[in-house]
């Protein structure tokens, strides 16, 4: 898949047995990967896997979405376009989106009650996580968002399975 054809800031390519840590923006789908992990903080990760044909990926968005004109190149740092990016990347290798397991964590809680501002984005992005899927259709398997605690998120391509490990409550202070 040549990354000019998917026109995509974010998207990762990997060589076979590589392990993959993708940051805040990032995102892979294939089967060359091993592993692919991320830590979540406000940020949103989801994890899609096909049981069948045991190729999967894995996107960490920022921010639920932004005003984008029609030529501009996609950004794996908003929630729409991330999963536009990993649809777009499925369609490709024949399946669909309801083939796949989808599992959807972060979306921490991360600004401390002191900074007197509450943007919500963590919020946000949990319900723009929770719509995608269930617009394009993926089979949800598991959920842990919210709260106040930073999450990291591992998936093998191996197997499909996926780790996820809560991390110490981010202060209230």
């Amino acid at each position: 898949m040549a990354t000019a054809e998917l026109r995509a800031v974010g998207l990762l390519k990997a060589q076979r047995g590589q392990d993959l840590n993708l940051l805040a923006g990032q995102l892979y789908f294939g089967d060359q990967a091993t592993v692919v992990r991320t830590l979540l903080g406000s940020c949103v990760g989801i994890t899609l896997w096909h049981p069948r044909r045991r190729v999967g990926g894995m996107c960490h968005f920022l921010l639920p979405q932004r005003s984008r004109d029609s030529g501009t190149t996609r950004d794996g740092r908003f929630g729409d376009e991330a999963l536009e990016i990993l649809v777009e990347s499925l369609l490709r290798i024949g399946t669909r989106p309801a083939e796949y397991d989808a599992h959807l964590y972060g979306g921490a809680d991360a600004i401390p009650d002191a900074a007197k501002v509450k943007l919500n984005i963590g919020e946000r992005n949990i319900e723009k996580g929770w719509a995608l899927i269930e617009h394009y259709g993926f089979q949800l398997r598991d959920v842990d968002v919210g709260d106040r605690v930073p999450r990291t998120v591992q998936l093998s391509l191996a197997d499909g399975a996926v780790l996820m490990r809560r991390g110490a409550s981010i202060g209230r202070a």
